[in-house]
């Protein structure tokens, strides 16, 4: 990791791109009409999502704590790892790498916006939305995904696992939570992968697009802030 905050920031900025770029590519592949994967389902896209965070890691780790998540980076310095005032300059440059990201689908699944004529599922390429719109209960389910998520991470800190595989334990976590946690409001467990994209939907020209759903966009933002957070008190309480 890179002692310049600024090149810190990079990294960051850098990661997120690579996360969003992937793990939102996934889900245009499976949900945009006429692509060669359309309909592959909820597995492929909590595998995208996990060969997607590991990718975003392995990218940016020579440059930053490969946080890529306000969360995340909220939490460790809850947790004492991280300075507190670095949070904000590493949230901002993480959501500009998630828009930057979000952009980026947009333009290599160009001609496909024009086929698909579901708002939803335009949405759903960008942000994260409930099976069943409950607020108590989809807060709920972020504040438990975002702790599994902050709390395996403060762990694996503690483990005997080398620097070079610890993206890839950290993409199996993303994968088990997706596929055991993600049904109720697509796991976001990230301020980031949700508000930046959403932010992208919104004023992107994206054809056939709807509203970008802002009432339920703050839950994406506070359950996982929340989340992490009970994932640090937590973590520090019992390694003592």
């Amino acid at each position: 990791m890179h002692d310049s905050l600024t090149l810190q920031l990079v990294g960051e900025f850098i990661g997120t791109l690579v996360l969003i770029l992937l793990g939102d590519g996934v889900v245009a592949a499976v949900s945009l009409n006429k692509t060669k994967s359309q309909g592959a389902g909820w597995i492929a896209i909590s595998l995208g999502w996990g060969l997607a965070v590991t990718m975003g890691v392995y990218v940016s780790a020579f440059l930053s704590p490969a946080h890529l998540n306000p969360a995340v980076s909220f939490a460790m310095a809850l947790a004492g790892k991280f300075p507190m005032a670095h949070v904000i300059p590493y949230s901002l440059a993480q959501l500009a790498g998630g828009f930057v990201g979000a952009a980026l689908v947009w333009i290599h699944y160009g001609p496909h916006w024009k086929e698909t004529k579901d708002q939803a599922a335009i949405l759903g390429v960008f942000a994260t939305g409930p099976a069943i719109r409950n607020y108590a209960a989809n807060l709920v389910s972020e504040i438990i995904g975002t702790f599994m998520l902050v709390f395996g991470l403060l762990a694996f800190t503690k483990g005997d696992f080398t620097s070079g595989l610890n993206p890839i334990v950290v993409g199996l976590l993303i994968t088990a939570i997706g596929l055991s946690l993600g049904g109720t409001t697509g796991y976001a467990i990230n301020p980031a992968r949700d508000l930046g994209p959403r932010i992208a939907h919104a004023v992107l020209p994206i054809a056939n697009k709807g509203g970008s759903d802002w009432s339920y966009s703050w839950i994406p933002v506070v359950g996982p802030l929340i989340g992490g957070a009970i994932a640090a008190g937590v973590f520090a309480l019992i390694s003592k």
